[in-house]
């Protein structure tokens, strides 16, 4: 059903409604007075609350109401929903708390709620939710006082929290963007994000979403509803718990995701601006409602500065997140020679000293220059020296020859210092040249990030071919963890390279292998249930006789022995040196299918943050994580050759397309992937059959 009665109802009944103030069902009453459309106090005592007829039941109201707001304790919730749908109500709101979050008690009422929703088909926004706000509507079923006073605007607020829901709206309100929508999800019995952010994207008067996440349990549907959305307006997403790491079991995966890096990448993934602050959120999705950048690869941020500190301040940030300042042109520096003193700085930032009569021409010719995709423009307030909304338009009017609103207008953010009571003027007259103004460097640069983040993601996006789609596979089911031999059989038929190896069952068999195999072996024990064979002392490299042979395996039968298993062997050619990284999946509880990238071997937990991205995998997607590993290896170091990016990302896709067509494999990952002068090579290989995991263990398996 149509979300539509829920968020724009014409008539809404409190039920639990009281007259003593201070009591949530006042306060819900009171917020709610502002309503259009018809307001129900609902009460078993009748009578009249805060000048309104009260009725004792839902039943008893002269109508079916489009939305109920239920003030009522925990344990009479299911009861009164089913009453709400006899009497014809499309949507309710719970606040109690006390259901799933209150333990096993809580979870039981929690689910007798969820099988009323399904039975009766009533939506229900919570549990354990303070509501929503509907500013350009007067809608406000939220507790707090003032929420009916939050301004309209062009933002939607969709919160796990209702207590963040209420704090980003009060800050975005307080910067002057005004809310289009402001809904606390709660316990999300029903309603969850998905639901809410397609509503969203039917929403014309909706500008930019922001996101607050806590946790996920429907990591697909939320990401395939941001996907949707942000192909048709801004998503900036907020996800807390950064020091949380998940409980995935087993392999390395698990233990170098964990819920807050998984969820973030899978956001990113998925076409949102990551924020990692609310006050970060609030500046993104300011800059944001005003206008977006045009897709490209690597937009090119502009920067022109009154005062060259600051100016410092916002390249710096800018360049140390990746952000294109790019060199100008040569006619826009041939402009700038003109306009400027020959000791200022004039290739991007441009520094023009204090701001002068040629601000607005310096401003129009960065502006104008082709490759500046975003302008911030920096200026301390200093009394007769710039009035900043005069100085942008005429430079918008000399770089555009046209009225400043016109469409192909690259966005402009504004930064300044000063008295607040200025500045707040200031602000005014900017926001009606669509420039919002930022009261620090660090702010402004972080949304110029925002812009250049969302432009890159569309244009990724927009590239995206997906390659995985599933294959008819001809490999017995995984309904255990397979040992590497068979591991790498799996890897072999979707194209990843592996060494040339024997499985052997006995002493002799290795003898064979080493013979046809010829040159310098690696011998490992060969078992399932061993799967660190480093650290047993399992691993045998620079086998070249049979005298090294009987050595390795005399250590690697004492090594079966003390771990309990039979004897078996794997011989295979030994690679050649080079750089090893490491290439993951698992299926997630939330998300399904993740594939992750990230520095290899056995010192893989003091490498960087590895890369993560859900499967299907986009080739566009495989090469930005191949990318993403750091500078000195795709380079080249130590005499090893470039990384080779396209070999890389066809391991990723490989190892996506396994997890995509292959639903009975838990656990993949390939540890280490060796980079040699032939190709990436898996020289060791994990793969654990079951259902979707949680997190893993913090060890490799090598």
């Amino acid at each position: 059903m149509s979300l539509w009665p829920l968020f724009n109802p014409a008539s809404v009944a409190v039920i639990g409604a009281s007259a003593t103030p201070g009591k949530a069902g006042n306060a819900m009453l009171r917020s709610l007075a502002g309503l259009p459309g018809r307001l129900y106090p609902v009460n078993p005592r009748g009578g009249r609350i805060e000048g309104r007829q009260a009725y004792p039941s839902i039943a008893d109201v002269p109508e079916a109401v489009d939305l109920a707001v239920l003030v009522v304790p925990p344990a009479a919730v299911p009861d009164a929903l089913v009453e709400c749908e006899r009497a014809g109500v499309l949507a309710a709101v719970v606040c109690a708390g006390g259901f799933a979050e209150t333990g096993a008690a809580g979870r039981e009422l929690q689910e007798r709620v969820r099988a009323v929703v399904r039975e009766h088909g009533i939506r229900v926004l919570g549990p354990n939710t303070s509501g929503f706000m509907n500013p350009p509507r007067g809608v406000a079923a939220n507790f707090l006082p003032g929420v009916s006073e939050l301004p309209p605007g062009p933002a939607a607020v969709v919160a796990q929290s209702g207590g963040v829901n209420l704090a980003l709206s009060f800050l975005a309100a307080a910067e002057g963007l005004g809310l289009r929508l402001g809904v606390g999800l709660g316990n999300a019995v029903d309603v969850d994000f998905h639901h809410v952010l397609d509503h969203l994207a039917d929403d014309d008067g909706c500008r930019v979403v922001g996101l607050h996440i806590e946790g996920v349990t429907e990591g697909r549907a939320l990401c395939e509803a941001v996907g949707r959305l942000s192909a048709r307006k801004p998503v900036v997403a907020l996800k807390v718990g950064r020091a949380d790491v998940g409980d995935f079991a087993r392999s390395h995966t698990g233990a170098l995701t964990g819920g807050y890096a998984l969820t973030r990448a899978a956001l990113a993934q998925a076409g949102a601006v990551l924020a990692d602050d609310p006050t970060e959120l609030v500046d993104a999705m300011r800059a944001l409602a005003v206008r977006r950048v045009r897709p490209r690869a690597r937009p090119g941020v502009g920067l022109v500065t009154g005062q060259a500190g600051p100016g410092l301040v916002i390249a710096d940030i800018l360049r140390g997140g990746g952000v294109a300042v790019p060199e100008l042109a040569a006619a826009t520096t041939r402009r700038l020679a003109e306009l400027l003193p020959p000791l200022t700085y004039q290739r991007n930032p441009v520094d023009t000293g204090r701001p002068a009569e040629t601000f607005a021409d310096v401003v129009a010719a960065v502006a104008s220059d082709p490759a500046v995709d975003a302008l911030v423009v920096h200026a301390l307030d200093e009394p007769g020296a710039l009035d900043p909304a005069a100085t942008l338009k005429t430079a918008f009017e000399t770089a555009f020859k046209a009225e400043p609103d016109m469409s192909d207008l690259v966005p402009v953010l504004y930064a300044s210092g000063g008295p607040a009571d200025v500045l707040d003027v200031r602000a005014r007259e900017l926001a009606a040249l669509s420039v919002p103004l930022y009261r620090s460097p660090d702010r402004v640069a972080r949304a110029a990030r925002a812009l250049v983040a969302d432009a890159a993601a569309r244009h990724r996006l927009s590239h995206a071919d997906e390659e995985n789609a599933e294959v008819p596979y001809e490999d017995a089911p995984a309904g255990q963890a397979l040992d590497e031999y068979e591991a790498k059989a799996v890897l072999a038929r979707r194209g990843i390279r592996v060494p040339e190896g024997r499985a052997c069952e006995d002493r002799e068999a290795a003898g064979r292998a080493l013979a046809e195999l010829g040159g310098r072996v690696v011998v490992k024990i060969l078992d399932a249930s061993v799967t660190h064979k480093s650290d047993h002392g399992g691993v045998r490299p620079g086998i070249r006789t049979p005298a090294d042979l009987d050595e390795a395996l005399d250590a690697l039968d004492e090594v079966a022995a003390r771990l309990g298993v039979r004897p078996r062997y794997l011989v295979e050619r030994q690679a050649p040196p080079g750089p090893e990284l490491i290439v993951g999946g698992l299926r997630d509880r939330a998300f399904g299918p993740v594939v992750l990238l990230a520095l290899g071997g056995v010192g893989v937990e003091l490498a960087p943050e590895p890369a993560l991205r859900l499967a299907t995998l986009s080739r566009a997607d495989a090469e930005e994580m191949a990318g993403s590993l750091p500078a000195p290896l795709l380079a080249g170091y130590r005499g090893a050759p470039p990384v080779d990016v396209p070999a890389v990302a066809d391991v990723l896709l490989a190892t996506a397309s396994i997890l995509v067509s292959r639903t009975d494999i838990a656990e993949l990952d390939i540890n280490p992937l060796r980079l040699t002068p032939e190709g990436p090579i898996a020289l060791d290989a994990l793969i654990v059959g079951g259902a979707a995991g949680g997190a893993a263990s913090s060890k490799g398996h090598r």
